[in-house]
């Protein structure tokens, strides 16, 4: 059975089949939107490279602000590990 084709979204939706996949995955209309033009316009950076760069202040900041526990024994290493995961 072939697979469903990506609904055309107009204008406002540059990668229609990465919106609707992300879409079916819980993120919100425009939080799809964004990612979804972002990618299209080749300037999504993916999280998992950037983090390697942070510091360790940056990643705990990050760490707090999406509410991961335990935050403030965790090395860099850790830290990048849980950010990763959640």
């Amino acid at each position: 059975m072939a697979a469903k084709a990506a609904t055309d979204h107009g204008n406002s939706v540059k990668d229609d089949k990465l919106y609707e996949d992300l879409r079916r995955q819980g993120a919100s209309k425009e939080k799809a939107a964004r990612i979804a033009n972002a990618k299209a316009a080749g300037t999504l950076k993916h999280k998992s490279t950037e983090l390697d760069d942070r510091s360790k202040a940056e990643l705990y900041a990050e760490a707090k602000k999406i509410g991961i526990e335990g935050r403030s024994t965790m090395s860099k290493a850790e830290l990048v590990k849980a950010i990763r995961s959640h």
